[in-house]
């Protein structure tokens, strides 16, 4: 055969190749169009069952049914009637506990007097925009009000007056205000919310411009502690945390929002921001103000802008915005203003586009329409080199490897176990085995046990352009597990990305590390415990966000960083290397990132077995203690500045975000504290 006629043979070989894939790609589209025909289908149905006079006429035998259902579905998860007492008795002090974020937390005439008079180093006039649209009388009172009583005085109250001809007694109730700070104009038109609020703009003549609703209310000391914040720390952005109330009263809390410090995932993935928004007028001049394509969530696109040109943002960690629950606010359910969901996506992916970013997708998330999971475009095919540490426990490994070559959707990747003092048989022939595997390798360390020694001789054989730090006891949940992890690691801002981690039960192993959290006061897994379809605090758990640490079992971070910093810390042989590493990336400036959407059992401890003597286990319990004694030196100032993703009105005694100062808001077992949920 001459070679023309090998390459035309060729040549047919992979046309023939190709129209099968092409054939087989048609087959399963087609099954996928059917199924989404059957569930439109069944959707279609549903909803029309839902609103039959029938479906209505049984819902109340439907509602007790499902209170007795959960009933004794609360009663099997505490154990006993007694504990569900103690439970829901925990939850109605919590609310009570609520009280001193509301009116309890208001100054008193000694702290108003005291506030009134300080002297700052700076000059800072405030203008608050208020656009008002038909606002109630009482809201529209009440707003103004709280405004009025601000203990930093040097403000302005810049309001644009959309109403219609029916609501003219706005005009009426804002001019019986005999104050020179007030200013209010009536529009010839409603120009919606973002063109009402520009109107606002151009009546404001402030150092700093804050945003605030109009059926909403400031805590007399918000513009006295922002004033601080600008003046101690030459802030050009600040934000603080805040509650949903509903009926008369701010103590009538619905929630209450702790948020973290800036986290510019988590303000990707939701508005966590939010209220009480203020920033200086240069930054105004930067970005410009509200866009109207992006009414809904124009506020989200604002902020948006606003923190990718800060240069000092400023988070005051205290409740001093009082967002009101009531119907047809978003407060009250997102679906008043649905076309917020649109507009939200809009801004976030104008955002994205602004970054350099392309070919991602936005999506809802199951914790809320606004919540969103976005998926980064992975690029390229990059080679990651998964590390896996082992001695003997030959099942363990077996089920971890398993699990990647037969589960794993993302080709390009090599496994390098790193042999360590292994005693059996089994593992020696399991090696055997898999070392014909063309992407697994087995390299020996002979030294004693030092999880960091083993993890940074096994990175020295990699190949890849990231590495993957593995646990032996884990096995692969979704198949695209090292695409979710690739996608935030490829990042030139990240450092270190961590993923979801089960218990075999599907109970919350790892969702991100929260510094200082625990007894040793090092660091601890937030969510520890919890189930799989919990939300999270927040929804927490339906998004990626930035944490100060994530946890060695699984984590991937680029090979060059991983060398810059001279891989794991050897003098942390067994614990907190982790976190330690985490801190250097994050001392970088890199953000290290926890994406709850690679998902990972991890078969916790299994990997070196569990002491059988109490010697080992006093062994065991000094070193720990001197590891952790070393952490907290090392990073002393980090830890007494605390968790900047982690509220500090949270006690660090619970991973499931408990109120500090209030021990009486979870009431039971330490496994009812584990189990706590939101």
């Amino acid at each position: 055969m001459n070679r023309e006629e090998e390459l035309s043979k060729t040549s047919e070989y992979y046309k023939d190749l190709y129209e099968k894939e092409r054939l087989k790609n048609a087959q399963l589209t087609e099954k996928l169009v059917d199924a989404e025909a059957k569930l439109t289908d069944l959707e279609y149905k549903m909803n029309k069952l839902k609103n039959s006079m029938l479906w209505k006429a049984v819902y109340p035998f439907r509602l007790c049914w499902s209170h007795t259902k959960n009933l004794f579905i609360r009663i099997r998860r505490y154990g006993s009637i007694s504990n569900l007492k103690k439970k829901i008795a925990s939850k109605i002090i919590e609310r009570r506990a609520y009280k001193s974020y509301g009116t309890l937390s208001m100054p008193s005439p000694e702290e108003i007097s005291a506030q009134k008079s300080t002297v700052f180093s700076k000059k800072i006039l405030f203008s608050v925009l208020v656009p008002l649209y038909n606002t109630p009388e009482n809201y529209l009172r009440q707003m103004i009000e709280s405004v009025i009583a601000q203990t930093y005085e040097n403000w302005e109250l810049c309001l644009a007056d959309g109403s219609d001809d029916e609501h003219g007694y706005v005009r009426t109730v804002v001019k019986s205000y005999n104050d020179p700070r007030i200013r209010y104009e009536k529009l010839a038109e409603n120009l919606g919310i973002s063109g009402n609020t520009n109107k606002c703009f151009d009546m404001a003549k402030g150092d700093y411009i804050g945003l605030f609703d109009h059926d909403d209310i400031l805590h007399p000391c918000a513009l006295y502690e922002y004033m601080k914040v600008i003046c101690e720390k030459d802030a050009d952005y600040i934000y603080c945390d805040e509650t949903t109330f509903s009926g008369k009263s701010i103590d009538h809390m619905i929630t209450l929002h702790f948020k973290p410090d800036f986290a510019p995932d988590n303000l990707r993935a939701n508005n966590y921001i939010c209220h009480f928004s203020v920033f200086s007028r240069d930054l105004v001049q930067k970005v410009g103000t509200f866009r109207p394509e992006f009414d809904g969530s124009q506020d989200h696109d604002m902020i948006l802008r606003l923190t990718k040109e800060a240069q000092r943002i400023e988070h005051v960690p205290k409740i001093l915005y009082y967002w009101r629950s009531h119907a047809g606010s978003v407060a009250s359910d997102i679906n008043a203003k649905s076309y917020a969901i649109d507009a939200a996506k809009g801004a976030v992916a104008s955002h994205l586009t602004a970054c350099g970013f392309s070919g991602f997708s936005i999506e809802s998330s199951r914790a809320f329409e606004t919540i969103f999971r976005i998926r980064y475009a992975v690029l390229g095919e990059p080679l990651v080199s998964i590390l896996i540490p082992n001695k003997d426990h030959e099942s363990d490994l077996r089920r971890c490897i398993e699990s990647i070559t037969d589960r794993t959707s993302y080709e390009n990747y090599e496994i390098i176990i790193i042999e360590n003092n292994s005693e059996t048989d089994e593992i020696r022939q399991y090696y055997e085995m898999i070392e014909k595997h063309p992407k697994i390798r087995v390299v020996t360390y002979e030294g004693e046990f030092n999880y960091s020694k083993i993890n940074n001789f096994g990175e020295k054989y990699a190949n890849g352009e990231h590495i993957v730090l593995l646990n032996n006891d884990t096995e692969v949940i979704t198949r695209n597990w090292i695409e979710e992890l690739l996608m935030y690691s490829q990042r030139s801002d990240v450092g270190a990305v961590g993923c979801m981690l089960y218990y075999p039960d599907y109970t919350i192993q790892h969702a991100g590390i929260v510094l200082g959290l625990g007894a040793h006061r090092t660091a601890g897994h937030s969510h520890y415990g919890m189930v799989k379809e919990n939300l999270g605090y927040m929804g927490r758990l339906c998004y990626a966000q930035n944490v100060s640490a994530v946890t060695g079992a699984c984590m991937m971070l680029k090979r060059a960083l991983f060398e810059e910093e001279g891989g794991l810390s050897e003098d942390l042989a067994v614990a907190l290397n982790d976190v330690d590493l985490c801190l250097k990336l994050r001392r970088r400036g890199l953000l290290n990132v926890f994406t709850p959407f690679a998902e990972l059992f991890h078969y916790e401890s299994a990997s070196r077995g569990t002491d059988v003597t109490d010697k080992a286990s006093k062994e065991n319990a000094e070193r720990y203690e001197k590891e952790c004694e070393l952490f907290r030196n090392r990073w002393k100032a980090e830890l007494a500045a605390g968790d900047p993703y982690f509220n500090p009105n949270f006690s660090l005694d619970y991973s499931n975000y408990v109120l500090a100062g209030n021990p009486q808001s979870v009431i039971g077992t330490e496994k009812d504290l584990v189990q706590h949920t939101l």
